[in-house]
């Protein structure tokens, strides 16, 4: 479901269906951007698209791929490093939820997430890295969490490795036009929690609007920020936990699991 192309920018959106990656979409397009919209629910993309394209006059390109499936993924690969359609901004958003923890889970949904959380990110990345840095522009986006800066399972260190990820590829990319920015969200309103079976814990001053986290990361992308922590109350705990002892948030991991 496409637009005639024109000399817009254009911007690829994994986890483009639903969340924090609709909203990506959203606002991009509302900046002018055309649209790549990548999640598994063709069903769901098409009905994104046609709002996008309704609202903001822009082109919006369905790609439908589980990214823990490795040749859908290549797909998309394919797609961010197509010189003769290039992708100005990559959003690394597609989430993948767990509800119980690592040893009681099965390991087949571990490997899954472990495929959508981190390797998707890495193979994305180096697409558009490459591409981009050949053109001297673009910006990439890697939705991560402050579950990363805590120790509690494997998407706690997934998301770790993210930001880390993240941070190493903004060095080796410095100076060349390209920024590639963490974001690091707490809580926030989406049907995540919902969609993957988990509880809303925590009260309500912890969740964030999502209409404003993306504007605030767009904002910090711009600046060529490295890591977005939206919101007051998470630059505050991420300051804490960056110099609170591993051995205090390890004994408070297992507190909390219990």
């Amino acid at each position: 479901m496409t637009a005639d192309r024109t000399t817009r920018p254009t911007a690829l959106v994994t986890g483009a269906s639903a969340g924090i990656g609709h909203e990506f979409s959203r606002q991009l397009a509302a900046r002018g951007h055309d649209v790549v919209l990548v999640a598994r629910d063709r069903a769901r993309l098409e009905a994104v698209a046609a709002e996008l394209m309704s609202r903001y006059a822009v082109s919006a390109e369905v790609l439908t791929a589980d990214l823990s499936d490795r040749s859908a993924l290549q797909l998309v690969a394919d797609r961010v490093g197509d010189p003769d359609r290039p992708v100005d901004v990559l959003v690394n958003n597609a989430g993948y939820g767990q509800r119980r923890s690592f040893l009681r889970n099965d390991l087949a949904d571990e490997e899954a997430a472990f495929d959508v959380l981190t390797r998707a990110v890495l193979v994305l990345s180096h697409a558009a890295g490459v591409s981009m840095r050949g053109r001297g522009r673009g910006a990439i986006i890697n939705v991560s969490s402050v579950a990363g800066f805590i120790a509690s399972g494997s998407y706690s260190a997934a998301k770790a490795w993210v930001t880390t990820f993240t941070e190493g590829l903004a060095g080796e990319l410095a100076g060349s036009g390209v920024t590639v920015t963490a974001l690091c969200p707490g809580f926030t309103n989406t049907e995540f929690q919902e969609r993957a079976g988990i509880s809303k814990p925590g009260p309500g001053f912890m969740w964030l609007d999502p209409v404003k986290l993306v504007s605030d990361c767009l904002d910090d992308v711009s600046k060529g920020r490295v890591v977005s922590v939206p919101g007051v109350q998470y630059k505050a705990i991420v300051g804490l936990l960056r110099v609170v002892p591993r051995s205090v948030i390890r004994r408070r991991a297992r507190l909390v699991r219990r």
